[in-house]
């Protein structure tokens, strides 16, 4: 069993592009919004993570059309600019009240562990098909393996999904080094150009609410449409 830290927040950019839009979309909304019911959240703030999201966002579409290795690289700056400006964000305002566990459901950030009964260990596994989606997609069906169903465990965050792009069978789970939080299925990978065609090597486990992952499933792999 692997109890590796997992982020929620996406290290692929695509993926991060979808989940700061929601997030940031969410929270203009409750704290700015002419309904606005976050009040403990200052405009300026708001507008800080927003003008840091929107200078990522344009250099994530600078690189889209011109994908040169310079582009890319004020690409990753941005983002790990706005991840260290979101991160601080969540951490001041949104892991207390009003922000309610369903709020942070709803914007992708994970609730702490109230739970007090012992769930130490999780014993399902994840069953799971890859799908090619448009291009430079992966999509990844998922379930408990042996279930009839396709819901996640009751109370689990979700399935690890982990991934890299490899010449052979990794050695170690650790070799994939790519890593995100599924709480539902289907889930899309997205990827860049350079990487089509290329074998994509994966690997699922289902993990908890006191964030406690389980075994790993089989490795499977696609290549990258």
């Amino acid at each position: 069993m692997s109890e590796r830290k997992h982020d929620y927040i996406p290290q692929n950019a695509a993926q991060f592009m979808v989940f700061g839009e929601r997030l940031i979309h969410i929270v203009e909304e409750r704290a700015l919004g002419p309904n606005a019911d976050w009040t403990n959240i200052p405009q300026t703030r708001v507008e800080e993570l927003a003008a840091k999201f929107k200078a990522f966002a344009e250099l994530f579409n600078t690189f889209e059309a011109v994908q040169t290795k310079g582009n890319r690289e004020r690409r990753h700056e941005a983002q790990a600019e706005a991840t260290r400006e979101l991160r601080g964000f969540v951490n001041q305002f949104l892991r207390f009240p009003p922000v309610t566990n369903g709020d942070r459901t709803d914007m992708g950030v994970p609730n702490h562990d109230t739970v007090r009964t012992d769930h130490t260990v999780v014993t399902e596994m994840v069953a799971f098909v890859i799908r090619l989606g448009v291009i430079r997609e992966l999509v990844i069906d998922f379930w408990i393996e042996g279930a009839d169903h396709k819901a996640k465990p009751a109370g689990y965050d979700g399935a690890v999904i982990i991934w890299g792009i490899l010449d052979g069978q990794p050695q170690r789970h650790e070799d994939l080094d790519h890593h995100t939080m599924a709480s539902r299925t289907p889930f899309t990978l997205h990827f860049e150009e350079e990487d089509r065609g290329k074998t994509v090597w994966i690997a699922l486990a289902w993990q908890n609410e006191r964030g406690i992952t389980g075994a790993w499933s089989a490795y499977k792999t696609a290549v990258v449409p």
